[in-house]
């Protein structure tokens, strides 16, 4: 193990730990990334003692500061490139009704038994005696060598003293496309309400890592199988099953959801188009209806989606900022591209995606081939090529016209000015006829253009020009 600790911070630790006859450890996710081959530039120390100590001996000796949190009996410091975390080996015992552990000092044995599974219960020796000697007590090695995610001890304890921690294995799993062991997979069902105890930024939390992994699926079908996400996100959950009625069936939208979010993680690391790919269709479960003679319908499903946005972003306390409009806006939005791919586009109607995405356009589509989940190679090949020329419609378009982000060339303080009227339905009634006009072609989107527009249409409804404007 000596080659992965050639960092100048672990001989600095393991010098101190013989100075002051004290046995140090690396443990956790810096050793367990090692064997996964992933670089890490978070190390995390055990001490057998007072860890606040030995980390401002370290700090003293590299010359950095050192941040203490003695609640949590941590101090961490930074050195070039990594962060170091420092905690005294310890044993914890919990409560029934918190996950908040009450803590005393412990072996090193202690303090691999309270890890939370045994990948991360790995822990190096940095004493100079037994420099760079693996301890691993749980077979963590081995388990990695399975991509298994299982408990050091027994899981319905593990989950029931830290129920967050049921959410941190779906998380590893969906991470690392690890599975995660039958006996853990049986305590997490056992413990479902247990996570009832937890705050919802910690479950949000471990949601958004699960949908920043490679392959979300992996985490939502964990969360599904078990139960978990009936409690935290059953809107989602909502969306599972296939009715069939007079042997006309639709698709099962929570997995479509699935593929849509995997599809689109292939194109993007952007957390809120993710969460727009999950909210996409949320509200088809409220609008589906079965017309006889068609078959099933989910009419106006992007307009209440978008609407049960901010609802959903409030319960899993995400922000209510302009990320969550961001996914608002794609949610309403989504069909309207698919639309346009299908039959003949006109300026008009790129004018007007345009106009309401806005910035936000190239996110649009993105969500939208994303979309597309037929297996039919053949309505795959037509759609993507549709896609294309709808993408290669709005590049003209947005280049001639400039509606993104569209300003009116004209003002309602111009509309004021140049009728010599006050605030009122006139000028709203004229600003609309102006955009119109413009989203429809019927006036070039410039200033000239839109001041003539402007003085016919204030003439039609019987108002005289009594001023120019600049």
């Amino acid at each position: 193990m000596k080659q992965h600790l050639q960092h100048p911070v672990f001989s600095v630790i393991s010098s101190l730990a013989a100075g002051l006859n004290v046995q140090a450890f690396a443990i956790g996710g810096y050793v367990r990334d090692i064997f996964l081959h992933r670089p890490s530039k978070d190390i995390d120390i055990v001490v057998l003692g007072n860890g606040i100590e030995f980390a401002e001996a370290v700090a003293a000796k590299l010359n950095v500061k050192v941040s203490v949190f003695k609640n949590f009996g941590t101090a961490m410091l930074r050195y070039q490139d990594v962060e170091v975390e420092f905690v005294g080996a310890r044993k914890e015992s919990y409560r029934s009704e918190s996950r908040k552990p009450i803590v005393e000092n412990g072996t090193l044995d202690d303090d691999q038994k309270r890890r939370d599974f045994t990948i991360n219960a790995l822990a190096i020796t940095l004493h100079p005696d037994n420099y760079g000697v693996l301890v691993d007590p749980f077979d963590g090695i081995a388990d990695i060598e399975q991509k298994l995610i299982r408990t050091p001890l027994n899981p319905v304890e593990t989950f029931s003293d830290d129920p967050l921690r049921m959410m941190r294995a779906i998380r590893f799993a969906s991470q690392l496309n690890f599975r995660i062991d039958d006996e853990a997979i049986a305590a997490i069902k056992s413990n479902l309400h247990r996570i009832k105890i937890v705050s919802q930024e910690r479950i949000s939390d471990e949601l958004n890592k699960i949908i920043l992994s490679a392959k979300p699926s992996i985490g939502f079908n964990y969360l599904f199988d078990t139960g978990l996400l009936h409690i935290i996100f059953p809107q989602m959950v909502a969306l599972y099953g296939v009715e069939i009625i007079n042997g006309k069936g639709h698709k099962d939208n929570f997995y479509h959801t699935l593929q849509v979010l995997d599809n689109i993680c292939e194109t993007t690391d952007d957390l809120w188009l993710r969460w727009a790919a999950i909210l996409h269709d949320i509200a088809k479960p409220p609008t589906k209806r079965f017309e006889p003679g068609h078959g099933w319908t989910f009419h106006g499903h992007e307009d209440k989606g978008a609407r049960m946005v901010p609802k959903i972003f409030a319960q899993l306390k995400l922000p209510l900022n302009e990320k969550m409009k961001f996914v608002q806006k794609l949610v309403q939005l989504h069909l309207r591209p698919i639309v346009l791919s299908q039959s003949i586009v006109t300026d008009s109607a790129v004018r007007r995606l345009l106009f309401e995405a806005g910035e936000d356009i190239e996110a649009l589509m993105l969500l939208c081939k994303a979309d597309v989940t037929t297996k039919n190679e053949y309505k795959v090949k037509k759609y993507r090529n549709n896609f294309e020329l709808v993408l290669q419609k709005i590049k003209d378009v947005e280049e001639r016209d400039s509606i993104r982000n569209w300003q009116p060339p004209v003002t309602g303080l111009d509309i004021m000015q140049l009728f010599g009227i006050g605030e009122g339905r006139e000028v709203g009634i004229i600003k609309n006829k102006i955009r119109e006009a413009i989203l429809e072609g019927e006036i070039p989107n410039n200033r000239e253009a839109a001041i003539n527009f402007t003085i016919e249409k204030g003439q039609e409804i019987g108002l005289k020009v009594v001023a120019s404007t600049n």
